[in-house]
């Protein structure tokens, strides 16, 4: 299953979040692989899914995670970011309005900017 398949298989309008939020990941992380890991659609820096994974999308029943591995150590002035387990953090979007695509090109090039340190 390719992203596209994952998108095109959400309804609306988890789908629209996710078609509107993948360009813009793809568009702040050029050199990142963005494959499908463990059911959902990960960006990484290595070669391989999962390999020094740098953000996610994952889609539930009422909204869309937008998550960060290392999004605790983002600074976050908009106070969006939701810590989560270990260093992650996320953001949950149930509308395309919930796309700041500011934000969301500053904290995956932060989030990236971790890994290559």
């Amino acid at each position: 299953m390719s992203i596209d398949d994952y998108l095109a298989g959400l309804a609306d309008p988890l789908r629209e979040i996710g078609e509107k939020l993948t360009p813009i990941i793809a568009a702040a992380l050029p050199g990142a692989t963005g494959a499908m890991w463990h059911g959902h659609p990960v960006w990484g820096l290595g070669a391989r899914p999962g390999e020094r994974p740098v953000c996610l999308v994952k889609a539930y029943g009422s909204y869309v995670a937008f998550g960060l591995w290392r999004g605790q150590e983002i600074a976050d002035a908009s106070g969006r970011l939701i810590p989560g387990a270990r260093a992650m953090a996320a953001v949950k979007l149930r509308g395309v309005a919930d796309i700041d695509p500011a934000l969301f090109t500053a904290w995956p090039r932060a989030a990236a900017d971790l890994e290559e340190a």
